[in-house]
């Protein structure tokens, strides 16, 4: 392994280093966006009882805003909940933004690794070959060991930024679906209790929403 990064040149270890930040990422994200630490199931239905119980005071809010990301969401729209629905779905919205951004955290990272390197690689390519055209040029055709030394660096680089970016790519589109799929739940979740609230919507069997 050492000598194959070795052999790749100096533009290897920016490409290793993308990595082992992308390994990074990938693991943190798998980690922090479960729905289960996002958008509990039990939430609104919690949020429900306190409110039919009129047990939904400043502790409770507060506590469902530390919860989870929802929770923050939610604690957003019932602080107003005696306002207009209207004024209650403006702080929600201003919250989830914010929340949105949280859970897109260190995906822009992740998209760039799958950006830069291949073209690291390719600009190993390029040095590698340049390294071989040189070798012709001062000692013609005739040492092979030398010309395979330019082509091995080209070749070693690019394979390195292709494996690096292809799973980078794959897990980059992966977690903004994920992102995508949680903030459409939570935005139906959040408007749940708001309609619920005001009026608009009939709760199910058992009072849950």
């Amino acid at each position: 392994m050492f000598e194959m990064i070795q052999a790749g040149g100096w533009l290897m270890l920016p490409i290793l280093l993308c990595s082992v930040i992308a390994l990074a990422i990938i693991g943190e994200r798998f980690w922090a966006l479960q729905q289960k630490r996002i958008a509990p199931a039990y939430l609104v239905a919690q949020v429900w009882q306190w409110y039919k119980s009129q047990s939904l005071d400043e502790t409770h809010i507060q506590s469902l805003s530390r919860s989870s990301p929802l929770g923050r969401i939610l604690a957003a729209g019932l602080v107003n909940r005696q306002h207009p629905r209207d004024i209650m779905k403006e702080s929600i919205e201003e919250t989830g933004r914010q929340v949105i951004l949280e859970l897109e955290r260190y995906l822009n990272t992740l998209g760039t690794i799958a950006s830069i390197t291949p073209l690291l690689g390719l600009l190993g390519t390029v040095i590698g070959m340049i390294k071989v055209f040189a070798a012709i040029t001062t000692q013609g055709v005739g040492n092979p060991s030398v010309l395979a030394g330019g082509i091995s660096e080209a070749l070693i680089t690019t394979a390195t930024g292709l494996s690096v970016a292809i799973p980078s790519l794959i897990f980059y589109r992966y977690f903004r679906g994920k992102v995508d799929a949680l903030v459409l739940k939570m935005e139906e979740e959040a408007m749940k209790v708001v309609d619920v609230m005001h009026g608009e919507r009939e709760t199910g069997r058992d009072n849950v929403i």
